[in-house]
C-alpha cells in the first residue's frame, strides 16, 4: 500500500516518449484500468468523435473548454489541453493513426497517466473500441483508485458509443 501511494511513476516526458508513443501504458501504475464495446457503426464514425477533441462535449457532457495547440490539428506531439468536470488537464497526442488509435498523456493535480483507445473494424460492421488508462502520481490513491477510474472509462465509453450509433 505504501509503495502504491508513494509511486510517482516515470516523468511525463518518459511516459509520453517510451510508453504511450510505443503503444503501451504504465503497467506498475497503482491507479490503471481497461474497458471495451462493441459500437454498432463503421470505425470511421468512431474515429470522427475521437480524433475532433473540440466536439467531445457534443457527446460527454463532463468536458469542456478544449483547446488545441497550433492549428488545432490532432497530430502526434501536438498539446492540448481541456477540463474534465472540474479537473483541468494538460495533454499532448502520443499516437494519431486514423481508424487504428489514438492516445495521449497528460498531467493534473500532480498525476500522469497514458490514456489509448484502440479502433477494431469487425466483419459484421460494427467497431471494437477499447480504451487502457494508467494514472500515477504521489499520494493520487488517497483520493482517486482502479475501480473510480473503471467507472469513468465505462461512462466515457458509453457516450462514444451512443454517439455513433445514432442516425
Amino acid at each position: 500500500m505504501l509503495r502504491e501511494i508513494r509511486y510517482r511513476g516515470p516523468s511525463l516526458d518518459e511516459l509520453h516518449d517510451n510508453y504511450a508513443k510505443r503503444h503501451r501504458i504504465d503497467e506498475e501504475a497503482p491507479i490503471r484500468s481497461a474497458h471495451e464495446v462493441v459500437i454498432d457503426a463503421p470505425a470511421e464514425r468512431v474515429w470522427g468523435l475521437l480524433a475532433d477533441p473540440t466536439a467531445w462535449s457534443a457527446f460527454d457532457q463532463a468536458i469542456h473548454d478544449v483547446r488545441i495547440a497550433g492549428d488545432g490539428d490532432v497530430t502526434v506531439d501536438t498539446p492540448f489541453t481541456w477540463v474534465n468536470g472540474r479537473t483541468a488537464i494538460t495533454s499532448r497526442f502520443a499516437v494519431v493513426e486514423p481508424l487504428r488509435e489514438i492516445t495521449w498523456t497528460g498531467s493534473a493535480m500532480g498525476s500522469r497517466a497514458a490514456h489509448r483507445h484502440l479502433i477494431t473494424a469487425r466483419q459484421d460492421g460494427t467497431t471494437l473500441l477499447r480504451t487502457e488508462e494508467s494514472m500515477a502520481g504521489t499520494l493520487l490513491g488517497f483520493f482517486y483508485n482502479s475501480a473510480k477510474l473503471h467507472a469513468e472509462l465505462t461512462r466515457w465509453l458509453g457516450s462514444i458509443k451512443t454517439a455513433a450509433e445514432r442516425p
